[in-house]
Protein backbone atom coordinates (compact mmCIF):
# COMPACT_ATOMS: atom_id res chain seq x y z
CA UNK A 1 0.00 0.00 0.00
CA UNK A 2 1.79 3.21 -0.89
CA UNK A 3 0.81 6.20 0.76
CA UNK A 4 1.30 9.79 0.23
CA UNK A 5 3.59 11.83 3.24
CA UNK A 6 0.47 13.73 4.51
CA UNK A 7 -1.37 10.09 4.82
CA UNK A 8 1.48 8.35 5.99
CA UNK A 9 1.53 11.51 8.93
CA UNK A 10 -2.26 10.85 10.07
CA UNK A 11 -1.94 7.39 10.11
CA UNK A 12 1.19 7.96 12.35
CA UNK A 13 -0.65 10.29 14.32
CA UNK A 14 -3.98 8.21 15.06
CA UNK A 15 -4.26 7.54 18.46
CA UNK A 16 -5.89 3.86 19.17
CA UNK A 17 -8.86 3.27 21.45
CA UNK A 18 -8.05 2.63 25.42
CA UNK A 19 -4.96 5.01 25.21
CA UNK A 20 -5.56 7.86 27.86
CA UNK A 21 -5.49 11.52 26.67
CA UNK A 22 -5.73 15.19 27.40
CA UNK A 23 -8.70 16.88 25.75
CA UNK A 24 -9.03 20.64 25.27
CA UNK A 25 -10.99 22.51 27.25
CA UNK A 26 -13.39 24.36 25.11
CA UNK A 27 -14.24 27.15 27.94
CA UNK A 28 -10.69 27.92 28.57
CA UNK A 29 -8.37 26.17 25.55
CA UNK A 30 -5.96 24.32 28.43
CA UNK A 31 -5.20 20.85 28.47
CA UNK A 32 -7.32 18.23 30.68
CA UNK A 33 -6.57 14.93 31.72
CA UNK A 34 -7.79 12.04 33.18
CA UNK A 35 -9.23 10.18 29.55
CA UNK A 36 -8.74 8.20 27.50
CA UNK A 37 -10.10 7.07 23.62
CA UNK A 38 -13.46 4.69 23.90
CA UNK A 39 -13.25 4.64 19.64
CA UNK A 40 -12.47 6.82 16.72
CA UNK A 41 -13.92 7.51 13.01
CA UNK A 42 -13.18 10.22 10.26
CA UNK A 43 -10.60 11.53 12.37
CA UNK A 44 -12.82 12.36 15.42
CA UNK A 45 -12.65 10.63 18.66
CA UNK A 46 -15.23 9.63 20.98
CA UNK A 47 -13.69 10.05 24.38
CA UNK A 48 -13.93 7.96 28.03
CA UNK A 49 -13.93 10.06 31.05
CA UNK A 50 -11.77 7.74 33.55
CA UNK A 51 -13.42 9.17 36.78
CA UNK A 52 -16.71 7.93 36.23
CA UNK A 53 -16.12 5.75 33.29
CA UNK A 54 -18.39 7.77 31.35
CA UNK A 55 -18.95 7.84 27.62
CA UNK A 56 -18.17 11.57 26.69
CA UNK A 57 -21.60 12.41 24.25
CA UNK A 58 -19.66 14.26 21.50
CA UNK A 59 -17.03 13.77 19.45
CA UNK A 60 -14.00 15.53 19.64
CA UNK A 61 -11.57 16.43 16.50
CA UNK A 62 -8.06 15.13 16.57
CA UNK A 63 -6.86 19.32 17.16
CA UNK A 64 -8.74 18.68 20.48
CA UNK A 65 -7.26 15.44 21.73
CA UNK A 66 -3.54 14.74 22.53
CA UNK A 67 -1.90 11.60 24.03
CA UNK A 68 -1.27 12.09 27.32
CA UNK A 69 2.14 13.79 28.35
CA UNK A 70 4.00 12.24 31.43
CA UNK A 71 4.19 15.43 33.96
CA UNK A 72 8.13 16.10 35.27
CA UNK A 73 8.30 15.17 39.01
CA UNK A 74 10.15 18.30 40.42
CA UNK A 75 12.55 16.30 42.14
CA UNK A 76 13.95 14.40 39.59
Amino acid sequence: MNLTAEARATVSETIEPGERVEVRSRFEGGWTRGFEIESSKDGRYQIRRLSDDSVLPSWFVADDVRRERRRQLWWA
